[in-house]
């Protein structure tokens, strides 16, 4: 499955995508769809920053609904590489359901458009079914299919959201210190 979407933020480059980059925890209650994020370690080399998060998911997923999907299929851990000289983010995510099975990567660019930022996201998601632990072979290409159209609809939905809160706290931070 190809991951495609392109969201418009009504500030500055720079500001987005710091923001993007530096403020992720502080996002959270702007984000719907997020319980909390984990900043497990963060790296500065010049121009690039590289960070691991551990993000959780569910936070307006019903309580029943988070039970009977498990942590494991509410959890990821994102291994994010920001270069801010050409204002990109290259990401890979680790499912902690079939983490073997599943492959989830893409490229964010963040683009002027006369003080407007346009963010690009391509990407990439496949489970292979013959990676599945645990499960009778016959079971695994029906659970690779439930998970793959269980990521489809969450996947650039969540990216959108992402946006609109990082939309939102711009609004309410740079009122607040009008």
């Amino acid at each position: 499955m190809l991951i495609n979407a392109e969201m418009p933020i009504p500030f500055p480059r720079p500001l987005v995508y710091i923001t993007y980059r530096d403020k992720l925890v502080e996002l959270v209650p702007y984000i719907p769809n997020v319980r909390s994020v984990e900043v497990k370690s963060r790296r500065e080399e010049k121009e690039r920053v590289y960070c691991v998060n551990l993000w959780h998911g569910g936070g307006r997923i019903p309580l029943a609904v988070r039970t009977v999907l498990g942590e494991a299929m509410l959890s990821w851990t994102e291994y994010a590489t920001w270069d801010e000289s050409n204002f990109t983010l290259e990401w890979r995510i680790e499912t902690h359901a079939f983490p073997l099975a599943v492959l989830c990567t893409g490229k964010d660019c963040f683009l002027d458009n006369n003080g407007t930022t346009i963010i690009k996201t391509k990407g990439e998601l496949r489970i292979d079914p013959d990676k599945i632990e645990g499960l009778p072979q016959p079971l695994r290409g029906q659970i690779a299919s439930t998970v793959e159209n269980f990521l489809e609809k969450k996947i650039v939905p969540n990216l959108i959201q992402m946006s609109e809160g990082v939309h939102n706290y711009l609004e309410q931070t740079t009122a607040n210190r009008s």
